[in-house]
């Protein structure tokens, strides 16, 4: 149960580091001085990349929990 543990952590990191991708857009958006509008277009645009992120990185580690049990 090894590979199920190593990749539950990849797939985790990969799940967070989407998450801390989503945060910097926002960032960059929310310092450029975007209008309301604009603002609101990134942000909708960055929900289901995040749900996606935050889906990864829990099924992740829900994988590396499963491998500690089985092994």
């Amino acid at each position: 149960m090894e590979w199920l543990i190593w990749t539950g952590a990849v797939l985790s990191v990969a799940g967070l580091a989407g998450l801390v991708w989503c945060i910097g857009v926002v960032l960059r958006a929310r310092r450029k001085g975007l209008d309301d509008d604009a603002l609101r277009d990134t942000v909708r645009r960055m929900v289901p990349v995040n749900m996606g992120a935050l889906a990864a990185s829990v099924l992740g580690l829900m994988m590396v929990i499963m491998g500690v049990f089985l092994s």
